[in-house]
């Protein structure tokens, strides 16, 4: 193994570090500062704030938002298959649909159950 085949990824890295402070660098230098109190204020949404910013959100939102991400990285295993679909043959189709079928059980019954609707 040559050390000198890793010198890339090493400029690549070292580039890139520079680079980002660099502009975070010269962003804080040369970038206005007028401060006033609106724009320190933490609401810059237009309108004063109604009740306490530390509310507790409906558990629903939560549930809602792990369902997208299981399903999103389920749908991620499928892209592996999808490019290797023609070595994998017969068995590796089975094992996929086996896959999407399995997903589309678990999305109809999420479905049925009513995870998915927000009132």
């Amino acid at each position: 193994m040559n050390l000198e085949q890793y010198f890339p990824v090493l400029l690549f890295i070292i580039v890139g570090t520079v680079l980002g402070f660099g502009l975070l660098t010269a962003g804080s230098v040369i970038g206005p500062r007028r401060p006033d109190e609106q724009k320190l204020s933490p609401y810059e949404c237009g309108f004063e704030t109604f009740g306490d910013s530390r509310m507790k959100f409906d558990v629903r939102y939560y549930l809602v938002a792990i369902l997208f991400i299981l399903f999103d990285l389920e749908i991620a295993f499928l892209f592996p298959w999808a490019i290797a679909n023609e070595s994998l043959g017969l068995a590796g189709f089975t094992a996929a649909m086996i896959f999407l079928v399995i997903l589309a059980v678990g999305f109809i019954y999420e479905w049925k159950k009513g995870a998915l609707d927000w009132e």
